[in-house]
């Protein structure tokens, strides 16, 4: 009797290990090429601070923190825009996504839709401290996803949200399959030993 329980167990066991490779194999094959994208993605925002500028500029230093001394931001926004059409191009759009303010620095970073530029500006004086791409934003955008929610014109970014969700559920299935086979290996290992010794 309690040796075809323990049969019926094993059978059991075998076609959960089974199933659960199943599940590991088919997220895998599915969503490799997602991943990847995360992956790599991720290690080049990991160091956007540490490539030379290559992702994305240094911070640089105005000459005041005292935030009553600055430029409104909306001169400060002007400043940024005639700077991108005199070093850059007159035919980039300068449509404002959003502006960095660095009080401790004493510098404005002025940042635009689309084409990611970015112009550094003195709060106090207006002076242009820095003109560069920020590809860190796009790599952002592709490691979220947004940059479909961009593409299409999506209102309530509702692309990264799913993007994001899946992918973190892809993740939490992968993590809960590879250490369910890790473990059921192991066992069977043991109990391999133990047939062996007996």
């Amino acid at each position: 009797m309690e040796a075809k329980k323990r049969h019926s167990l094993k059978g059991n066991n075998r076609k959960t290990i089974q199933s659960v490779r199943k599940i590991h194999r088919f997220s895998t094959l599915v969503l490799f090429l997602f991943l990847l994208i995360i992956g790599i993605s991720g290690i080049i925002l990991g160091w956007k601070k540490n490539s030379a500028e290559i992702i994305m500029p240094h911070t640089y230093e105005g000459t005041s923190s005292d935030l009553s001394q600055w430029l409104s931001l909306d001169s400060i926004y002007t400043i940024a825009s005639r700077a991108i059409a005199d070093s850059v191009s007159p035919d980039l759009l300068v449509e404002l996504d959003r502006i960095d303010v660095r009080k401790e620095k004493g510098v404005a970073k002025v940042v635009f839709l689309r084409h990611h530029w970015e112009v550094q500006v003195d709060g106090a004086t207006g002076t242009i401290l820095h003109t560069g791409k920020r590809r860190s934003d796009l790599f952002e955008d592709i490691h979220d996803g947004s940059i479909i929610d961009n593409l299409v014109g999506t209102p309530n970014d509702e692309f990264k949200l799913i993007y994001t969700s899946l992918m973190g559920i892809a993740l939490i299935t992968f993590t809960i399959t590879g250490l369910w086979m890790y473990l059921a290996n192991g066992n069977r290992k043991s109990q391999k030993k133990k047939r062996i010794r007996s």
